[in-house]
């Protein structure tokens, strides 16, 4: 508990996202060499209570629990940081104002306006001078650009002091453009030229959710630039596994 925020700096961080509730799935892909594994309340059926037990299994394997929230709600990122996530992805952030209520959910007064509780992320109250710290620059907010407003508020966005990084949402963004799963089209393409050449121009960490387990689009991310890659998805990785072995004879 209380790592240093690796998504601070320009190393690669290389994560993946988890939708089954299982704890064996979690510390299979723990245990598989990942930076971060991010736990998806969004879409899946994933209690908070297995949330929370997700988080610790990740957490107790020395990688770091990210959420992936629901929505930009204050109470459920209270939830999940007290569970002992070490930061959130935040869907839809599409202004400035939505970063800023993100990173207000996630720290204490006078930072932010997270309530103070004491539970796991606490030490159940043992080490809260240690968290409070701790919570001040350390915890990763990650923002998700997924919609073409937060194309064109995108530096506004990405200078929010607080936000860490940022992923793409590749399927919401082409679908809030009319062209939804269309990457080759050539809106989308020019949409996501602008997001890297302003990401380049601040020094914010890009990011790219890559959802086919292909070692080949996982490279080609890396080559592209991006920093923050989130490697496919548990039920992908299930699936194409699966299928590679069914399908060899």
């Amino acid at each position: 508990m209380f790592k240093k925020n690796v998504f601070q700096g320009k190393q690669l961080a290389l994560g993946s996202w988890i939708t089954l509730a299982h704890p064996a799935v979690a510390e299979i892909m723990a245990n598989a060499g990942f930076d971060w594994l991010a736990v998806d309340l969004e879409h899946s059926v994933i209690t908070i209570r297995e949330a929370e037990e997700l988080i610790r299994i990740i957490d107790l394997c020395g990688v770091i629990p990210l959420v992936r929230l629901t929505s930009n709600n204050p109470d459920l990122i209270k939830r999940v940081m007290d569970a002992g996530s070490h930061g959130v992805i935040v869907p839809m952030i599409n202004s400035a104002e939505d970063a800023m209520k993100a990173v207000e959910s996630v720290k204490y007064p006078p930072l932010g306006k997270r309530g103070v509780g004491l539970a796991r992320a606490q030490k159940y109250g043992a080490d809260f001078d240690s968290y409070k710290e701790w919570q001040k620059d350390s915890p990763v907010i990650i923002a998700q650009i997924e919609h073409i407003d937060a194309v064109e508020n995108f530096r506004s966005i990405i200078s929010v002091d607080g936000i860490d990084g940022f992923i793409i949402g590749p399927y919401d963004l082409s679908s809030s453009m009319g062209i939804p799963g269309e990457f080759d089209h050539p809106y989308f393409k020019a949409a996501m030229s602008k997001i890297l050449e302003a990401s380049a121009r601040t020094g914010c960490p890009p990011g790219l959710h890559s959802v086919e387990p292909d070692v080949s689009s996982l490279q080609k991310a890396i080559d592209d630039g991006f920093k923050i890659i989130a490697y496919s998805v548990d039920i992908r990785i299930l699936d194409v596994g699966a299928r590679l072995g069914a399908n060899h004879l």
